[in-house]
């Protein structure tokens, strides 16, 4: 695998920083209970008040809390696994890696930028930078003129892409739906204790873009095509079961109509497992 000797520098602090930051997210004792507190735009929101998100609304430090659980549970054994798998020369090895770091900056990359400054913010930040160089250097490890002939004929091509573009559409389609009718009236979405949307930022700056351009590349059997979708599904899988987990802890913590992001969520995960099964045992190695 290109680049090796680069990531094993990297990969290591990665798993022991996010093992740090998840396990502190979850398990901090610091005592406390939750405040109401109006904002700088009138807005009342409930403060979480205890643990390390103690200045995080309640919504906001459940959805933290899922996402620490899944990547405890999920995140870190398919870290430690995909590694051990790519650093033997194996193409699934390298693909659920990228796929996996790409989990990583995601989340971390949100977490410096969304998350109420506390004692891990630093730790936040040396996560989104390692995960964002060793995402790059993954991306550039693959041989792009020959990957296609990795792939085999029988390889759905047309459900995978149709697979992309729903999640593209179906992101675009709810947070436009959150933006456009305060946009029209004049008002302002629901920020709860945020100066703006930062997930709707990075969902329909990146993400949307991305699902779509890597379902056509794959639909025209380009090597970039493969490459992009099989990051994307992979990525998706665990935005899936992360966004879920939050759910389900927000519903939890009596947060109101937490668990109808769950539904949409839980399908999506399932379907991009489908989607992923699909890619990894259609893959001649």
């Amino acid at each position: 695998m290109k680049h090796q000797s680069a990531l094993k520098w990297l990969i290591p602090p990665i798993f022991v920083l996010a093992l740090l930051a998840a396990a502190w997210g979850l398990f901090d004792p610091t005592p406390g209970q939750p405040y109401a507190y109006t904002n700088h735009r009138g807005e009342t929101v409930m403060i979480n008040g205890r643990g390390l998100y103690q200045y995080d609304t309640l919504s906001t430090a459940a959805q933290m809390q899922g996402n620490d659980f899944i990547t405890l549970v999920v995140g870190l054994p398919l870290l430690a696994f995909s590694t051990w798998l790519a650093f033997k020369g194996k193409l699934r090895g390298q693909l659920l890696l990228t796929g996996t770091l790409g989990f990583f900056l995601y989340t971390y990359m949100s977490m410096s930028m969304l998350t109420a400054y506390n004692n891990l913010f630093l730790v936040y930040v040396a996560l989104f930078g390692l995960s964002l160089y060793a995402f790059i250097l993954s991306m550039m490890s693959f041989d792009l003129a020959g990957l296609p002939r990795q792939f085999s004929a029988r390889l759905p091509h047309g459900m995978i892409a149709a697979l992309l573009f729903v999640v593209g559409g179906f992101l675009s389609l709810a947070w436009l739906g959150r933006i456009g009718g305060p946009l029209v009236n004049g008002t302002t979405p629901a920020l709860e204790n945020t100066t703006t949307l930062v997930i709707q930022t990075m969902d329909l700056g990146l993400i949307v873009p991305l699902s779509i351009l890597a379902g056509i590349l794959l639909l025209r059997r380009s090597a970039w095509g493969y490459l992009l979708a099989s990051v994307f599904v992979l990525k998706a899988v665990t935005l899936g079961l992360g966004v879920s987990a939050m759910g389900v802890n927000m519903a939890l913590q009596g947060v109101p109509d937490s668990l109808a992001i769950v539904v949409p969520f839980l399908a999506i995960t399932l379907l991009n497992l489908g989607a992923t099964a699909s890619l990894l045992r259609n893959i001649v190695e």
